[in-house]
């Protein structure tokens, strides 16, 4: 995929995206304005199928929607509210320990910076980005197994893992597009991009994509 191209796949993308699910991140971020919220969604989200997240995250934030409420919880009614979300029991104490530093630490707001987001146990770049993206809509390119997968499977970037993902896209990618460019590959990627035998045939931005790495495809 050429620099040129990668604005007609982005603009075709916009109009298909809307037809298909919304990733619970994004969902949440769209439905209540609130870093706290994009955060914590983000932390059950891991390894967590969407529609778990979801119930998950409503329960959740049912009994608490802010770091002053949330750190009163113990681990174990934390824990017991997120079940079944992967690693549950760890997500229970990372949120909690999350809680008690922004209550303690920054009277109880969420970062808006990338590097002072990295310094929370169990906050990596990818949710970083999506806070700094979703929770404050300021520059930032979240990169997730679908965005590398796909920037790469296009042609667009030659990198070996996400975090090379995100700095060649840094470097390549028009700004314009950072803010979105996560939602609407994490939507692509689930719906027709998949990792093993994605939907060539159907698909709407087929004829700009170099197909690197696809083997096989339907």
């Amino acid at each position: 995929m050429t620099d040129r191209q990668i604005h007609q796949a982005i603009r075709i993308l916009r109009r298909q995206v809307p037809k298909w699910e919304t990733p619970i991140v994004t969902l949440m971020a769209e439905t209540y304005a609130s870093p706290f919220r994009v955060l914590i969604s983000c932390i059950l989200s891991l390894r967590t199928q969407d529609q778990t997240t979801a119930v998950a995250s409503k329960r959740l934030f049912a009994l608490a929607d802010r770091p002053e409420t949330m750190r009163g919880l113990s681990e174990r009614k934390i824990a017991k509210t997120i079940y079944p979300v992967g690693f549950y029991r760890t997500k229970a104490k990372v949120i909690r320990d999350i809680c008690e530093t922004l209550v303690r630490d920054y009277r109880g707001a969420v970062p808006d910076e990338i590097d002072e987001l990295l310094k929370f146990k169990g906050v990596g770049r990818k949710t970083a980005n999506l806070v700094v993206t979703l929770g404050y809509r300021k520059p930032g390119i979240c990169v997730d197994t679908h965005v590398h997968r796909i920037s790469n499977r296009w042609g667009y970037v030659r990198t070996k893992n996400p975090q090379e993902t995100e700095l060649a896209l840094r470097a390549k990618l028009p700004r314009q597009y950072w803010i979105e460019y996560n939602d609407l590959l994490v939507t692509f990627g689930q719906q027709l991009c998949r990792p093993i035998s994605p939907q060539c045939t159907i698909c709407p931005v087929e004829k700009f994509c170099d197909k690197v790495g696809v083997k096989a495809h339907r």
